[in-house]
């Protein structure tokens, strides 16, 4: 099936609200399989079980299944037409990626993607399977075997078009449609995204070290942070955009691209003061069809207990003691460090000599006995 299948498929998409749709081979060979499995032996995928578990699948598309003969990559846009990075500068809002500020990409994706599968087996014949970053397929390489862009160095797609802004989703087919051409990469001596990372979570170019990232930190990791990224983290409450928001690339990403996923207001700029009160209930009312609403309350308000010790913002130290005594451990460590980040020694210590003797969780009791920032950090 060559040019007309596709010019079809494509006016479909478009009219499905996709920006971009493109087609790759699922059944040639690639290199993407042996660098993830290196990734995960060198143990880079942290606390990502499901990485490892799921690594012989996550080789090739056709591991996954072996009818899979062609892969038709759809690309939304959810760029913000300008550079988010500046609005960190007010310490006492926190900043949630950009990618998390509408409504979860999961579900604004896989209604239309499910569409479109149908009409290609209508107009195939053959089976199709549809993912949405739910299931062990590689995207962003078979995005770049189908020319909607390339893995920058900072490992993640961008665009000529569209710049670091695009959502991806994967129809995977028995049909043998006529491929695009392959994108090359335009990185360049470029190292932007590189110098951008708050914690050096780039060993080396097109190579992520997660454990180190703040993504994953805020997201995936569900304990206490190890101590030497937590000042690191500045205000980022979920995710972190640096690498993605400094590449020059954007430039081309311009207004007349902002993304078709919109922003929900209270997400941009939230308020930490809000934020560090949230009960369950309150979390999971405000985050309703959010990919935010996934890492659960105890997890958010560790990340923003965390932002909270870098505030400066003294005002919000009662609010903090009172999750001295919450139910969830990960909650009342950060709540910990961030007094030992915003009040004088001597409270401080007063604090320790009160709530010790009566923890019980060692992670918890560790944070108690941890040397104090010691005031207000600087």
């Amino acid at each position: 099936m060559t040019g007309d299948f596709r010019d079809t498929i494509r006016t479909a998409a478009k009219a499905l609200g996709f920006d971009v749709c493109r087609f790759a081979s699922a059944s040639e060979p690639w290199s993407a399989g042996e660098r993830l499995a290196h990734f995960v032996e060198a143990g880079r995928h942290g606390e990502m079980g499901w990485m490892e578990t799921t690594l012989e699948r996550r080789s090739h598309p056709t591991a996954m299944w072996d009818g899979a003969r062609t892969a038709i990559v759809l690309g939304l846009n959810y760029g913000p037409g300008h550079d988010p990075l500046p609005e960190m500068a007010d310490t006492r809002a926190g900043y949630i990626s950009v990618y998390a500020r509408g409504d979860d990409y999961h579900e604004v994706i896989k209604g239309r993607l499910k569409t479109l599968a149908g009409q290609v087996a209508a107009r195939t014949g053959q089976d199709v399977k549809v993912f949405v970053d739910t299931a062990p397929l590689m995207e962003k390489p078979l995005a770049q075997r189908a020319g909607l862009g390339w893995q920058g160095k900072h490992t993640n797609l961008l665009s000529r078009d569209y710049g670091n802004w695009l959502f991806l989703g994967v129809i995977l087919s028995a049909a043998d449609i006529e491929p695009d051409a392959p994108e090359a990469e335009h990185c360049g001596s470029c190292t932007a995204c590189l110098d951008a990372c708050p914690t050096q979570a780039f060993p080396a170019p097109f190579q992520l070290d997660a454990r180190r990232c703040l993504s994953y930190l805020t997201i995936e990791f569900a304990g206490p942070w190890p101590v030497e990224f937590r000042k690191a983290t500045g205000n980022r409450i979920y995710g972190c955009d640096d690498c993605l928001a400094v590449c020059p690339w954007n430039k081309f990403a311009s207004e007349a691209h902002e993304g078709r996923v919109k922003a929900r207001e209270a997400f941009v700029s939230p308020q930490l003061a809000d934020l560090v009160v949230l009960n369950d209930a309150a979390f999971r009312a405000l985050f309703s069809k959010s990919p935010v609403k996934r890492i659960g309350r105890d997890r958010f308000v560790r990340n923003v207990l965390y932002a909270i010790g870098n505030s400066r913002d003294v005002a919000l130290i009662p609010s903090v003691e009172r999750l001295l005594t919450d139910r969830a451990p990960v909650v009342r460590g950060a709540a910990i460090w961030a007094l030992s980040c915003l009040v004088e020694p001597a409270a401080y210590q007063a604090l320790t000599d009160r709530h010790l003797l009566t923890e019980e969780d060692a992670s918890v009791r560790d944070e108690w006995t941890r040397p104090a920032t010691a005031g207000i950090v600087g």
